[in-house]
């Protein structure tokens, strides 16, 4: 038997296993897919916000701010791409600039470091490429990018180090109440543990239902993105945002920490597993952003894809606790920002409900990481001659060798697709989208794992590559 059970392997689980794993703890995470951060943490703005958008006094607002501040350490700590580049909230009428001032006084009441209110000629100087018909911008300079799905690798592979278990492909079919336990069945396997964390994205409130009474509804909404080449990738040097309505904080432009430009999201109902594009969603993306920054140039673009968000009917985010079975549900954005505060919220609220935390005499909490093109000449030199896969580049638009491939599939959490290893190492993440690369990954893969290709997948469980061989 376990002490803690956390459902969900997203941005959300992989934090709160991280802070537990400081603690003299058995601790499992129990994701339905195949690999980490498969959810909505892969496929969002990847924006650590400032905070300034959450109404005062709501769990939103004090955890976005905290949380704000926390991922900038840890993704420090932890070698995750990350780079604090503030963000900009353009007003085109008067209307809109009175919008600003609330969204000013709320994030000053939320705590929110240095905002000011930016004139359209100081906004110009340091975006040259915003409309001319802005009147004035509130920046944040707090605001900040980030690789989402490494930062929730990071965490989890942080986590497993200090010895917390994963189960991947175990889908969650029941949760029980047993006398001083939690019994929860995933397929042909079942997992008892004396609590229960559910941390399952758009599948929370599946899991919460299962468990407690019906007290919120889930309203999964989707958001469409273009992705788009390096060439465009200092468009802006900030985050770009226009003023939020009631169905979002609208379309973004922004760079990547990769030095792309992602552009979006719209916002549309959906179903859970739903993440389609359509060319009039994409359309009306990129007709929002070109208001925003009239010269970007879309036939830049190298990928569209989309996200599906956990929106519920609560204003806020869900995150209680009934006799042993503590939630974070309701994450929506800005749940990557909020992330790691989320974690202390929910352990600090375990500790007040009866779960014994002892802190562990050692703690791993660094991580290495290398990213070969980003060495020095000496640095590549040295590490070469160390391991001559070092010295065979793979993804030519990334320039990723086959040494960080082969490292990252030896890694704590071992990826077993062409996409996981996209997302450890950023092979396929280039101008080519995997066209010269991925068959290199997927025999690499089929090496190193003793697996033959047709059992190698591109992503999700059932995505195999290779049907058969030629004979």
């Amino acid at each position: 038997m376990y002490d803690v059970s956390i459902i969900g392997c997203g941005i959300i689980g992989s934090a709160i296993a991280y802070e537990l794993s400081k603690y003299k703890l058995s601790t499992v995470i129990i994701e339905k897919e195949n690999d980490v951060a498969m959810g909505a943490t892969r496929a969002n703005s990847a924006i650590i916000h400032a905070g300034y958008d959450p109404l005062p006094g709501t769990l939103m607002a004090k955890l976005n701010v905290r949380g704000n501040a926390l991922c900038k350490e840890l993704c420090e700590k932890l070698a995750v791409p990350y780079a604090q580049i503030g963000s900009l909230v353009l007003a085109f009428s008067d209307e809109e600039v009175d919008t600003l001032n609330e969204l000013y006084d709320r994030g000053v009441k939320n705590g929110v470091p240095g905002m000011k209110i930016l004139s359209y000629d100081e906004a110009k100087a340091i975006e040259p490429n915003i409309a001319d018909n802005v009147k004035a911008a509130l920046y944040a300079p707090s605001a900040g990018i980030v690789n989402p799905w490494e930062f929730a690798l990071a965490l989890a592979e942080t986590a497993v180090r200090n010895g917390t278990e994963i189960m991947f492909n175990s889908p969650v079919e029941s949760v029980n109440k047993k006398d001083g336990y939690y019994e929860i069945v995933c397929g042909d396997k079942t997992v008892t543990s004396k609590y229960v964390v559910n941390a399952a994205g758009v599948g929370a409130l599946a899991i919460r239902d299962m468990v407690l009474p019906h007290s919120y509804d889930s309203l999964p909404s989707k958001g469409e993105y273009y992705l788009l080449d390096k060439s465009e990738g200092d468009r802006v040097s900030h985050v770009i945002f226009q003023c939020p309505t009631a169905s979002g904080k609208g379309v973004l432009i922004a760079p990547t920490v990769h030095g792309n430009l992602i552009v979006g999201p719209n916002s549309v109902s959906c179903e859970e597993g739903d993440t389609s594009t359509s060319a009039d969603d994409l359309a009306f993306v990129r007709n929002s952003a070109l208001k925003s920054v009239p010269s970007t140039n879309f036939r830049a673009n190298i990928r569209n894809f989309a996200g599906v968000r956990p929106n519920t009917s609560s204003n806020d985010y869900v995150i209680d606790c009934d006799d042993g079975f503590f939630e974070a549900a309701a994450i929506k954005s800005p749940g990557l920002a909020s992330a790691p505060a989320i974690a202390e919220y929910v352990v600090d609220m375990m500790k007040q409900n009866g779960v014994e935390l002892i802190e562990k005499d050692s703690f791993i909490d660094t991580r290495k990481h290398v990213r070969f093109k980003e060495l020095s000449h000496e640095e590549r030199e040295k590490i070469v001659k160390e391991d001559p896969l070092f010295g065979r580049v793979i993804c030519r638009c990334e320039t990723v060798t086959e040494g960080e491939i082969v490292e990252a599939i030896k890694a704590p959490i071992t990826p077993y697709t062409v996409d996981g290893i996209k997302r450890r190492c950023g092979a396929g993440l280039g101008r080519c989208q995997s066209g010269f690369c991925g068959p290199r990954v997927l025999e690499i893969l089929s090496r190193e794992l003793g697996l033959p290709p047709e059992k190698i997948e591109k992503d999700k469980t059932g995505s195999y590559i290779v049907k058969k061989r030629r004979t």
